[in-house]
This record gives C-alpha cells, sequence and structure tokens, in this order.
C-alpha cells in the first residue's frame, strides 16, 4: 500500500538532519558558550531589496478593490514577469527565449523535483557527485533509481566531481537520459566554463538526454567568459530545460518566487516538452501569487537591480572572507569565487560529519557535512556566506583559532 522506494530512502532529508542535530545541541548546551553560528543551510539574512518589498505593497492594496482583485494567476505566470526574464535575463545575453517558454513557479526546489514526473520510470539518470540532494531524492521515490543498499540508489549513474577535474565533471561514456546540472555548483562552488557546459550540451545532443540545469545561483557569477544560462550554448534548447529562483539574487527564499524554461524547440518522440510541462502545471499547480510576480518583476527595474547587487557584494565579500580564512589556516578550500559557497576539505583527515560534530561543539559553528551530498564529499565540507558579515568574520575567528588546535 506504501511506496516502497520512498520507504527505502534515507530516514531524513540532509538539511532536516541538520536542524534536528544543532536542536538537540542547543537543548544540552543552550548555556554553554558562545551562541551558535549557522553557516550551513543556504538561506538568507540580507532584507528584501526596497523596490520588490515597495511592489508588493503596492500589489496587496490593489486586493482592497474589487476592480483590482487578483485571484487565480494564470497557469504558466503573469505575462508581465515572463516578459521581463526573458528580456533581462535571455535576451540581453544573446538567448532568444520569449515569454511563452518560460513558467513561473514557487521554487527552483520544487520544480526541480516535479520535474521528474514529465519522465517514463525506465529512464536512466545521472547527477554529479557531490549534488543537491533533492535531484536524486525526488526520481528515487519514484522508483527510477532501483533500490537503496549500501548507501547508494541501484540505477543512478554519478559523475565525479573531485579536486582533479576542479569539481566539473565531464560527459560520461555511456548513455543517460536525465541529467541534472548545476552550475554556480551547490555543493562546491564550481562554475562551468563555456567549453564545459558546450561539452554536455553536445553530449545530450547526440544522445537524446535531457539536460535540467539548476541556474538558481547564476547572479554571483562575476567572470563575463562564464554563461550564467546554458542557453548562451548553441544547441541547448533542443535538450535542456533551465531552472532558476529570485531566491538567492532577491532573498525570495521565505517569498517564494522561481521559473522554468521549457523551449518549444525541446522536444521527445514528437512530442513537446513545453506542452507537457504546461499540462502538469495546470493540473498540479495553482500558480505563484500576483503579490508575490509584482516583486519579482521589481527585481528588473533599476533600482531593484542596484538593491540586488549591492546585497549579492556583500554575500560575496563574505564569501572570500571565508575563503581567505580556510586557506590561511592551512585549510584545503575552493568556491567562493562565482558562487555564495565555499567548498573545504575536513582538517587532520576528519570524515564530514565526524568534523560537524566537533566544529559545533569546539566553535559552535554550523555547516554542511560533505558525505550528505554524495559519497565523493566524504571528507569535505560546505560553508554559506549568507550570514551577515559580522557573523561571518566571527565564525571565521573561531575556526581560525581551532585550527591552531587541530
Amino acid at each position: 500500500m506504501l511506496n516502497s522506494y520512498a520507504m527505502e530512502a534515507p530516514s531524513s532529508y540532509l538539511f532536516s538532519e541538520i536542524a534536528r542535530k544543532v536542536a538537540a545541541f542547543s537543548e544540552k548546551h543552550g548555556g554553554d558558550g558562545p551562541r551558535i553560528i549557522r553557516m550551513g543551510i543556504g538561506d538568507v539574512t540580507r532584507p528584501l531589496p526596497r523596490a520588490c518589498v515597495d511592489a508588493m505593497k503596492s500589489a496587496a492594496d490593489e486586493q482592497l478593490s474589487a476592480a483590482t482583485l487578483r485571484g487565480y494567476p494564470p497557469d504558466g505566470g503573469y505575462d508581465f514577469l515572463r516578459k521581463a526574464i526573458s528580456e533581462h535575463e535571455y535576451k540581453r545575453r544573446g538567448a532568444d527565449i520569449p515569454p511563452e517558454d518560460i513558467f513561473i513557479s514557487d521554487g527552483a526546489k520544487s520544480d526541480s523535483a516535479n520535474i521528474q514526473e514529465l519522465f517514463g520510470n525506465d529512464c536512466v539518470v545521472g547527477v554529479s557527485d557531490p549534488v543537491y540532494p533533492v535531484y536524486a531524492d525526488s526520481n528515487a521515490w519514484s522508483g527510477r533509481l532501483g533500490h537503496y543498499a549500501d548507501g547508494r540508489w541501484e540505477r543512478l549513474v554519478t559523475f565525479p566531481c573531485t579536486r582533479e577535474n576542479g569539481y566539473v565533471a565531464p560527459p560520461p561514456d555511456g548513455h543517460v537520459d536525465l541529467i541534472y546540472l548545476c552550475f554556480p555548483n551547490n555543493p562546491t562552488g564550481a562554475a562551468a566554463s563555456r567549453a564545459q557546459l558546450r561539452a554536455w550540451v553536445d553530449y545530450a545532443n547526440e544522445h537524446g538526454s535531457i539536460i535540467i540545469y539548476d541556474a538558481a545561483y547564476r547572479a554571483y557569477i562575476s567572470d563575463p567568459d562564464i554563461p550564467r544560462s546554458i542557453y548562451e550554448i548553441d544547441g541547448a534548447k533542443t535538450c535542456a530545460i533551465e531552472i532558476c529562483s529570485f531566491s538567492k539574487t532577491a532573498g525570495f527564499t521565505g517569498v517564494r518566487c522561481s521559473w522554468t524554461v521549457a523551449p518549444e524547440e525541446l522536444r521527445r518522440g514528437g512530442v513537446s516538452l513545453r506542452a507537457l510541462w504546461a499540462r502538469r502545471q495546470a493540473t498540479k499547480f495553482n500558480g505563484t501569487p500576483y503579490i508575490v510576480q509584482r516583486g519579482a518583476e521589481a527585481v528588473y527595474s533599476p533600482a531593484g537591480q542596484s538593491q540586488c547587487a549591492e546585497t549579492i557584494s556583500v554575500y560575496m565579500r563574505n564569501a572570500r572572507r571565508i575563503l581567505d580564512a580556510l586557506r590561511g589556516a592551512g585549510i584545503e578550500a575552493t568556491g567562493g569565487v562565482n558562487a555564495p559557497y565555499v567548498w573545504m576539505r575536513c582538517p587532520d583527515n576528519m570524515d564530514s560529519w565526524g568534523f560537524f560534530d566537533y566544529l559545533l561543539k569546539e566553535a559552535r559553528v554550523v555547516g554542511t557535512p560533505g558525505s550528505g551530498f554524495g559519497k565523493c564529499g566524504e571528507g569535505y565540507f560546505r560553508l554559506t556566506a549568507f550570514g551577515s558579515p559580522e557573523d561571518t568574520d566571527e565564525a571565521m575567528h573561531r575556526v581560525g583559532a581551532l585550527s591552531r588546535k587541530i
């Protein structure tokens, strides 16, 4: 009667397990030592852009009048937001993505999990390792990955992302139907070059594969030679679905707004994936609220662009602070340049969860164990730059002092 594949999955989602362990530690040691600084989950701390808040206030006021009241939103999102995304995120970068290919949703996490419903259970799924857990977990629940044993799903193909390949894996030798890529990468902070993305696009078109491309952290790219969208690569519209979010661009983690691009050119067996995704959304999703979509539209106003850039610069200064502090302490670390995550090697050959416990106990700093992202993450640890500058400085001071004891 119950989903046996779901029952085989690890009993706790990675970030839920972290929250449980921190809560237990706090309950036991709440009055001991300094306060806990959280650098684990990638939640934001900076205020929302004033332009977005003002737009949402104005949209909320519209609901006071029957003449301007908005009920259910259109299935794919309001035209004003789809057009703004088309213009600012794609056409200005040379990617011709029309508004009709863009579907507004309530978060990249939701769409990353839900997109797998378009595909058959016989599909071969491939993910990077380490990887954001949702990609594998959502496919596992459908039974697409087979059974879970010895810490892995029997049918899941993984692309090892290691120090040797700069944490950007090349395409596999064999065939994979669904390919999940995330750049800038969560958790390693790696960013793929045009040549590296070109190799994946060529592979997908040659094999008839579909790339699910998570570009949630695109706004953190500062290197002009690194693409922000996979559609900057010729041929991507016939093989790739792109998922993006306002969460880390404009601090919308608590507001919830995102979009997914399904190009009309993307077809398999004569079937349009854009039409299929539109049908799925119409069936299972009632849309992102009008008030929220007006707030997201304001991201693209001159004031919104300036305010978002200011916030991103604060987080990236945090990232540089983390990276410099770790390296200064003799700890191997990467990322933090075109991404808000820093990927560090656990000192003294500690395992990932062992270092989590040690860091929490001795420094009152919370991070994310690399093993939670896959087997290739064992022995590594992720720190986020989304805290306040003050908390980041204090956390790095504690880590620096701790490193001298290891």
